[in-house]
């Protein structure tokens, strides 16, 4: 049955799930504040400054009022920067209660917020108000938008506390080439997908400095296993971590060139200054400030993460890279099981 859906956020994730969800039947407004790239998007059915050569469908219908975009809509899907989840959720939230509406709520953001350290759920709930909203459903796993354009195979989790509220998101979005599975733990879902940017970065650093598979391979098994102690502290399952949300993300983040973040540190590992890359990336960058949030976070709960404490000096104190590798690998000798 076709649901009335609404997205917000029209970057390369949340337009290419849009056009996914209109391919899967749905009736779908894509919101942007835009309007050039509204404009585009209805017109000539491209987006490019996120998804070059790729062409949306006709039935997908972009609009810059937030309001026009989730009338009637049963289900909410907000794909924004960590950064701007509270000022467009607490917009929402005026919509919602003037228009009596009750969606579900379904979040694909992967980050920390700065100094409040707070998830993206976290955010929504504080900003819509619980008579505004159903639940909240996390949708997240090792997904690149651009491989999902091409329908390449992938596969991703709906996590909610209510399983019912996650086997309704896992009915809606999955196909013949997006397979979705169902969790109920929120918060290694979100732990999981916000961390892994910063192992990317790390990663990228790794090979724009010349290094290769093994190196690799050990950043990111050693830096799971502290994405998987800031989360077990915060009461995440640590079952997720080993799922699709968990190592999963990181593997295709920590890998891929589709990655900003790992373009990031790619491209820092090859000497271009922070303030260089991000200006020129042209797009969010989540590893670098969840680097930030996570740094003071495990520092709160003392919670060990040298991977993140590393990038951190990198990133925040101007530390040289290689130093901070040198001091990665001579760090006292431990057991890998704890």
């Amino acid at each position: 049955m076709a649901e009335q859906i609404a997205v917000l956020g029209a970057g390369s994730w949340g337009s290419t799930l849009a056009n996914m969800l209109v391919e899967n039947g749905h009736n779908v407004k894509l919101w942007s504040r835009n309007q050039e790239q509204v404009d585009q998007l209805n017109n000539e059915h491209v987006n490019p400054h996120y998804m070059k050569d790729f062409v949306y469908l006709d039935k997908l219908v972009a609009t810059s009022d937030m309001e026009e975009a989730v009338k009637g809509a049963e289900i909410i899907l907000i794909v924004i920067p960590t950064k701007g989840i509270r000022q467009v959720a607490s917009q929402l939230n005026t919509i919602l209660e003037k228009n009596h509406q009750l969606p579900l709520i379904v979040h694909a953001t992967k980050g920390l917020e700065q100094n409040t350290y707070k998830r993206p759920s976290e955010m929504l709930m504080e900003e819509i108000n619980e008579e505004n909203r159903q639940d909240i459903v996390v949708l997240s796993g090792p997904s690149h938008a651009e491989d999902v354009a091409i329908k390449d195979m992938t596969a991703v989790t709906a996590a909610c506390a209510n399983l019912n509220d996650a086997a309704r998101i896992q009915k809606i979005f999955s196909n013949n080439y997006f397979r979705v599975y169902t969790n109920n733990d929120v918060i290694g879902a979100e732990f999981g997908a916000a961390l892994k940017n910063i192992i990317a970065i790390g990663a990228g650093a790794l090979q724009g400095l010349g290094y290769h598979d093994n190196a690799r391979a050990a950043l990111i098994t050693r830096g799971l296993a502290e994405i998987r102690r800031l989360g077990v502290a915060f009461g995440a399952n640590p079952m997720t971590f080993i799922g699709l949300s968990g190592v999963g993300d990181l593997v295709v983040t920590a890998t891929s060139k589709n990655s900003r973040n790992w373009r990031a540190g790619y491209q820092l590992g090859q000497g271009r200054k922070l303030d260089d890359v991000i200006e020129h990336m042209g797009m969010v960058i989540e590893g670098v400030y969840t680097t930030k949030a996570a740094h003071e976070l495990s520092l709160k709960r003392q919670v060990k993460m040298p991977i993140t404490d590393a990038l951190y000096r990198v990133l925040y104190e101007g530390e040289d890279i290689k130093n901070a590798i040198s001091q990665l690998m001579s760090r006292d000798l431990t057991s890998e099981i704890e």
